[in-house]
């Protein structure tokens, strides 16, 4: 029964929302009627002049209209990457759809954020001239307001706890060294009062000196993990800053790449992201395995939905050797303000019973966590 629903779903986005009155969606309604939006808004090209014609007879029942942007968004969200492929194909050659790729004028009206921001990186292949430029200062501008909103938080949670092998000159009850203080002031006890008087008060540092740790970032750039490639791109910038860290970003699917000579540049970062492809975790995290050098001051950050396209006993076999040996596996399936993940819950349970810590986390959670290991 829920096949003969699936193929009438199907039959339904093929013919159209003409065909409404005689099939109806059935299961997840709205999902394909998102899609039956994201169809119509490139193949009712198909009818030329008729076009208006047909919105018209339709009156006010469609969706909200779709933008170019919005349009490709939803594209990548609902559909296979061959499907999406095939649509963009047909959109800049058959109906000439070709907005973002060609005129200048239409990406500066655009507002620079998140959403235009993942369209760009999966057109950025196409773009050229001027346009690629325009592009580049758009990826630019949301990757120093990320930066400008994360950083703040990322170095209290990294650098902001206190240093208790040091004084400091600033003056704060939370800074208060007890100890010391009572120490220094022994000499100054009134015997008939039976009280130390206080006549210098110490205070902890707040800066805390470390020795230098080795973070890896090992990032999966296949389409669903987009928004937690934007959110690595950026971290690494803000880590790369800091000198108690030495950062390295890897980026992969069935291929692996190093950006570490890129980390502090998110832009640099960024526009050399190839979406999509296959999976090969293993792989990627065979190459992280060859830049450890002092497993017990190593963070190997693995972020992917961990579904394993090389093979699911070689992921947890090199798992387990750089686990065995002493470094901090963290492996988090999402990685962005909402920290919202779909992954393979299976793998997750196995590499959590070897020792790796799985989580979904915010870019401050993972500071959080970072600065409890290295303190």
């Amino acid at each position: 029964m829920a096949d003969d629903q699936e193929i009438l779903n199907r039959w339904r986005l093929m013919l159209g929302r003409s065909a409404q009155g005689q099939i109806s969606f059935s299961g997840d309604s709205v999902r394909y009627m998102e899609m039956e939006d994201v169809l119509d808004f490139l193949y009712e090209r198909e009818y030329g002049e008729q076009q208006e014609i047909r919105k018209e007879r339709k009156g006010g029942k469609e969706a909200s209209s779709l933008t170019v942007p919005s349009w490709i968004g939803k594209m990548r969200k609902l559909f296979p990457r061959r499907t999406v492929e095939i649509m963009e194909k047909h959109a800049l050659e058959r109906y000439g759809m070709n907005e973002l790729l060609t005129d200048p004028q239409v990406l500066r009206k655009l507002e620079p954020n998140q959403a235009l921001l993942k369209t760009i990186l999966g057109l950025k292949h196409m773009m050229k001239g001027e346009v690629l430029e325009l592009a580049r200062e758009i990826v630019r501008k949301v990757a120093q307001e990320l930066t400008e909103k994360l950083e703040k938080d990322m170095r209290r949670c990294l650098v902001g706890r206190l240093d208790k092998t040091s004084s400091s000159p600033v003056k704060s009850a939370r800074n208060l060294d007890i100890r010391k203080t009572i120490r220094r002031n022994l000499k100054h006890y009134d015997t008939e009062r039976g009280q130390i008087v206080l006549q210098q008060v110490c205070f902890h540092s707040r800066l805390k000196r470390y020795h230098k740790w080795r973070v890896i970032i090992c990032v999966d750039e296949s389409g669903s993990m987009l928004d937690s490639v934007i959110h690595s791109a950026v971290m690494a910038g803000i880590f790369a800053k800091l000198p108690m860290l030495e950062t390295k970003l890897v980026i992969f699917d069935t291929s692996v790449v190093d950006l570490s000579g890129y980390v502090e540049d998110p832009v640099e970062t960024l526009m050399s992201i190839q979406l999509g492809g296959g999976t090969n975790i293993a792989g990627a995290l065979q190459y992280c395995e060859g830049l450890i050098d002092f497993p017990f001051r190593t963070l190997l950050i693995l972020i992917t939905d961990l579904y394993e396209g090389g093979g699911y006993q070689n992921l947890y076999g090199v798992s387990k050797g750089i686990i065995e040996s002493g470094a901090r596996l963290l492996v988090l399936t999402a990685l962005d303000m909402d920290a919202v993940a779909c992954y393979d819950r299976q793998a997750a349970g196995v590499l959590a019973g070897m020792g790796a810590h799985v989580a979904a986390m915010t870019p401050e959670e993972l500071s959080e966590w970072m600065g409890k290991i290295m303190g």
